[in-house]
């Protein structure tokens, strides 16, 4: 995430929620009300789930817009700047709104916190600029989440579930699923391609909630795949098939082949890098690691990269049979340190995002493959360091 020095976003983004602070919807609700509750003017689709939220939100976005709907998009994290997590009709949102509503919340909200500030600031654009229709990807967790709060949601689809943000949500499958699952309301569908336990809790909540259950078991024709979504790796077809699901469910059934042609940078995206294939995974929980793993088969070189609070020994478990060399590093502040990484699992080790670039690519053969995961923030970097270097890649 590149977003450069400026005192607007600067304060922005010191507004992170406090360690071990207890979550809930209740600031955020309290935020909107502050604002008028521009959340009522709009209705909702919330998207929660441990992994897979910002592809299937990319893609009900396209299908909204292609079926004529007045769309707008909140999701989160960022990968260059701030502006990408709020999209309306298809466009980031316009920096001057973001600088606006930073002067307004420094006066009247500046003990809130960083997400439910972009929260809000995503319901008043949505509200102000006639939206219909916005798709709401959850941050953590589900009745816990400040996306909790919203009025008038329409459905809520939970993709999956596995272990991620344990601190937070509980230490078990069956725990996480919990929360998650309480995302659902009386009456509003609730759409999942979770499996196992955790699908097993899904449904005992959305019984005892009222909330009507539809999963590709109980509806095949809503879930149905026309044809795989142009998003590569085997776990994109989960997430295009609840996509899929929700739009037919909700009427949009002309924005099917948008969808699935949909896209979303720093996901298995290939970047032609000085003779070299640089591709770029998020990937920075255990289940998403897994599923990088499976859609890929060989890479040269590995550059890995996580935060401490997060499992890196499970994540990067599964990425380490692919490549014969590795280069760790540091994403940010609270990361894993590279040099024990190093230490105990073989490669080279740089705090410097830069220099690890650096040396992996050289460390990549002509016509090679580097890979690049374990964190968003990484990905991010990487993105734009790649870009600035992008060209043809070499002849295999």
């Amino acid at each position: 995430m590149t977003q450069g020095p400026d005192p607007d976003y600067d304060w922005l983004f010191s507004r992170t929620r406090a360690a071990g602070q207890v979550r809930s919807a209740g600031p955020a609700r309290a935020l909107l009300d502050r604002l008028g509750a521009p959340d009522t003017q709009f209705r909702s689709l919330r998207v929660v789930g441990t992994n897979g939220k910002g592809s299937t939100c990319a893609m009900l976005e396209a299908g909204l817009l292609a079926a004529g709907v007045r769309a707008g998009r909140f999701t989160s994290p960022h990968l260059h700047h701030f502006e990408e997590r709020i999209r309306l009709l298809g466009e980031e949102l316009d920096p001057a709104r973001t600088r606006d509503f930073v002067r307004w919340a420094q006066q009247e909200a500046p003990d809130a916190a960083f997400f439910d500030l972009a929260l809000a600031l995503a319901a008043q654009t949505f509200a102000q600029s006639g939206v219909e229709l916005a798709v709401m990807e959850a941050g953590v967790g589900g009745q816990s989440d400040a996306t909790h709060a919203l009025a008038n949601v329409d459905a809520v689809l939970l993709t999956n579930v596995g272990l991620d943000h344990t601190a937070a949500l509980g230490g078990t499958v069956a725990e996480i699923a919990t929360d998650k699952a309480r995302a659902a309301r009386p009456g509003v569908p609730l759409l999942t391609t979770a499996s196992g336990e955790a699908l097993e809790v899904v449904a005992a909540t959305a019984q005892e909630l009222g909330a009507p259950l539809h999963t590709p078991a109980s509806h095949p024709e809503l879930f149905a795949l026309p044809r795989p979504p142009a998003l590569p790796g085997e776990h994109q077809r989960q997430n295009a098939a609840l996509a899929l699901a929700a739009l037919r469910l909700l009427g949009y059934d002309d924005g099917l082949e948008a969808a699935l042609d949909a896209s979303w940078p720093g996901r298995l995206e290939r970047i032609a890098c000085q003779g070299r294939t640089v591709l770029l995974d998020g990937a920075h929980n255990p289940a998403a690691a897994q599923a990088l793993a499976a859609s890929l088969s060989r890479v040269d070189v590995l550059l890995f990269g996580s935060f401490a609070r997060k499992d890196t020994a499970q994540t990067l478990a599964p990425l380490l049979p692919l490549a014969p060399q590795r280069v760790f590093t540091a994403p940010g502040e609270a990361a894993t340190s590279p040099l024990d990484l190093a230490a105990g699992w073989g490669g080279e080790g740089f705090a410097d995002p830069q220099r690890a670039l650096e040396r992996a690519l050289a460390l990549t053969p002509p016509g090679g493959t580097l890979l690049v995961a374990g964190s968003l923030y990484l990905v991010g970097l990487a993105r734009t360091w790649a870009l600035a270097r992008s060209g043809p890649p070499a002849s295999p």
